[in-house]
This record gives C-alpha cells, structure tokens and sequence, in this order.
C-alpha cells in the first residue's frame, strides 16, 4: 500500500488550509502498520455529526487512489435545515481535501519515478 510519513502529510494539510482555508481543526495522527512504518492518517473532525471521518490511501492495488472513510453511527442523524447545510459544507471540505491528497501523492510519486529513471538512464 502506498502510504505517506505523517510529516509529509502535515506540509500536506498545512498547503491547503493556506490555499482553501476552513480546513484549520484537520490534523494528521500517527497511523498504526505492520512494521511500524512512518505514515499518517488523515482526520477531519465534524462538528455537525457525531461521525468521525479519516482519509487515506486506498490500501488495494497498485492505484494511488486515496478515500474517505465516514464511521458509521449507532443511532439516526437528527438535523435542522442549518445543520444539514453545515454538514454539507464540512463534507465538501473533506472531498476536497481528498483530491488534494490524491493530486500530491500523484505529483510526488511521479516526481520519485522520474528521478529513479534519470538515475537509471545511461549518460550520452
């Protein structure tokens, strides 16, 4: 599974709350892996639900696909006009934020690839 350092992942969220603002209470926690590699997990705490909501590489295939996951919850969601609106906006920002992920993992991947290959490729 591909997978980011949690300092990676930090300079991450930091660039975008700078670009996107709203996205000031989402952190980045020490991810537990087999091996205990350096990696982060990304949490976007909602303030309209009780759920709670993490994003991260999708750990199948060879894809860079990152997603979001949304716990479930034992009891219904009861919600005003207002708070459903908020809700929305709290998950727009996360679905954002995703694609943010995914665009700069996209983006530092290629630039790891391209420089094996340059290291690879012999000097004329």
């Amino acid at each position: 599974m591909p997978f980011h350092s949690k300092k990676t992942l930090e300079h991450w969220v930091a660039e975008f709350v700078e670009v996107r603002g709203g996205a000031e209470a989402v952190r980045v926690v020490v991810q537990e892996t087999p091996g205990d590699q350096d990696t982060g997990l990304v949490i976007v705490p909602l303030e309209n639900a009780p759920h709670t909501v993490w994003m991260e590489p999708r750990s199948t295939g060879d894809d860079l696909n990152w997603h979001v996951v949304i716990e479930q919850s034992d009891s219904p969601l009861d919600l005003t006009s207002f708070e459903l609106n908020a809700l929305t906006h709290e998950l727009q920002i996360a679905a954002e934020l995703c694609a943010f992920l995914q665009e700069k993992s996209l983006g530092s991947f290629d630039f790891e690839a391209e420089s094996s290959a340059e290291s690879e490729a012999p000097a004329e």
